[in-house]
């Protein structure tokens, strides 16, 4: 359903009572739309960034119950040409050809909010697929076949951009956000949280630029709350409502199970996001996980199924998040990159653990025994194995991010499916060997050498 609503992001966009205001945009005419028309229309395929089930099949979140091999790793390649042709075309629209309406806000704020989301969306693409076209990419018809960046090439650029974006917000709303209303303030804190992640996302590859850069992002100033969350709200209407809703509820697709290892790591501290993430199953109304990779899906009596709460029709999409930055400061803390070691990991790791329950649950009840529980506490000894792991459980239903740092981390331990081993990328779309055919095997050469376009490639910053 998602994937049809981008297609046709025009009609969404002109049908005039939704939650994006009257945003009369028409991707065939960008000419006519201004700068904060194609920042809102650049926001609605946000989603596709995280309402998707291979993410969720990649990080072992969900097993589907009655098609099982969607989830056994069968379909390795994945497309990222509606991510260039929708988002990214309207964002390098108003970077190259700005238009402005008088009561859109300064435009140094709509650049700076474009550059945030061009680096978000360019960020998720090279940590599925690597290297991809960035530098020659988004230039339409002058040049339709781009080569491909290198992945580290890309992160330096992607992190100069947010640096840049950080430093250009000034006084002033704009118009037409569906995320953040015009806060100023919470862009700019976005800004630098997202550089923190990356720099995180690169401790493996190049400790050393990690450490710089996470310490020049905290110092400019990243997210303080669960206000400050990158979140896209679906609305419990039709043309903009949740993806998990239109699969359920619409569409009668009943087949999500939680993984037993995700439901298991719930249940053993008594965790509240446990009832948020799943539902009791219906023989004997307690929570059971399917293993991931069983075949026994179909039985769908026997298994906990997704919960009710994350498949509502305005089931908000969480995409950057105060407990993610905490759960990333709890681990500079630990490498040494924030003064105070063990202590000051174990604060923010506490920390992160309570924001996330609040954040799921909207309550902190029951946060203290969980952070207690012995399966939860940290432990020193075990400090990344300990936010590595409570981080994925915070990342359930965003999986193309929990899997991203599982392949940093190593954590949590994830299982073989039918023999094979979880994906470490994404192939490219197949197209590419046709459209792009030059550029596309010089990037599968330079990247993997004989192993060609597999699945099982490594991402630059993947050394786990």
């Amino acid at each position: 359903m998602r994937n049809i609503q981008i297609l046709l992001l025009s009609a969404l966009a002109l049908a005039g009572c939704n939650k994006f205001g009257d945003i009369n945009v028409n991707p065939n005419l960008p000419s006519k739309a201004s700068n904060t028309q194609l920042i809102a229309n650049a926001q609605l395929a946000l989603p596709l960034t995280q309402e998707v089930p291979q993410g969720e099949f990649l990080a072992q979140f969900l097993m589907e119950t009655q098609y099982v091999n969607l989830s056994l790793y069968t379909e390795p390649s994945a497309s990222f040409y509606t991510l260039y042709h929708d988002p990214l075309m309207n964002l390098e629209r108003v970077l190259t050809k700005p238009e402005q309406l008088p009561d859109d806000g300064p435009m140094a704020n709509q650049l700076a909010v474009a550059k945030v989301l061009k680096a978000y969306y360019f960020w998720h693409i090279t940590d599925r697929w690597g290297d991809v076209p960035y530098s020659q990419a988004l230039k339409g018809e002058t040049d339709n076949t781009p080569e491909y960046d290198s992945q580290e090439s890309i992160y330096t650029a992607l992190l100069a951009l947010l640096t840049q974006a950080s430093g250009e917000f000034v006084a002033g709303d704009i118009t037409n956000d569906v995320i953040y209303e015009g806060d100023i303030a919470r862009w700019k804190k976005l800004s630098n949280s997202i550089r923190l992640l990356m720099a995180l996302r690169m401790s493996e590859v190049n400790p050393q630029k990690a450490r710089d850069e996470f310490g020049k992002a905290l110092a400019a100033g990243v997210m303080e709350e669960n206000d400050d969350n990158f979140v896209f709200h679906n609305l419990p209407e039709a043309n903009n409502e949740s993806f998990w809703y239109d699969q359920w509820t619409r569409q009668r697709r009943q087949w999500w199970s939680p993984s037993e290892l995700l439901v298991n790591t719930l249940k053993a501290p008594n965790d509240p996001r446990l009832g948020i993430y799943a539902t009791a199953n219906a023989d004997a109304g307690v929570y059971v996980g399917l293993p991931y990779g069983s075949l026994d899906g179909a039985t769908l009596s026997k298994w906990s199924l997704l919960g009710t709460a994350v498949r509502e029709q305005d089931a908000p999409v969480y995409l950057v998040t105060y407990a993610q930055v905490l759960f990333a400061l709890a681990e500079g803390a630990k490498r040494g990159w924030i003064a105070g070691s063990d202590a000051k990991a174990k604060e923010y790791y506490d920390q992160a653990v309570t924001q996330s329950i609040l954040q799921w649950t909207g309550s902190t009840t029951g946060a203290a025994a969980v952070i207690a529980h012995p399966s939860v506490a940290y432990d020193a000894a075990n400090g990344l194995r300990s936010i590595a792991t409570q981080r994925w459980v915070h990342l359930f239903m965003h999986g193309f991010e929990a899997w991203a740092e599982w392949r940093r981390t190593g954590f949590p331990t994830l299982v073989k499916v039918d023999g094979k081993d979880v994906p470490t990328r994404q192939a490219y779309p197949s197209d590419e060997s046709f459209n792009n055919g030059d550029n596309y095997r010089a990037a599968i050469t330079r990247q993997f050498a004989a192993a060609g376009d597999s699945q099982y490639g490594k991402v630059w910053w993947d050394k786990n």
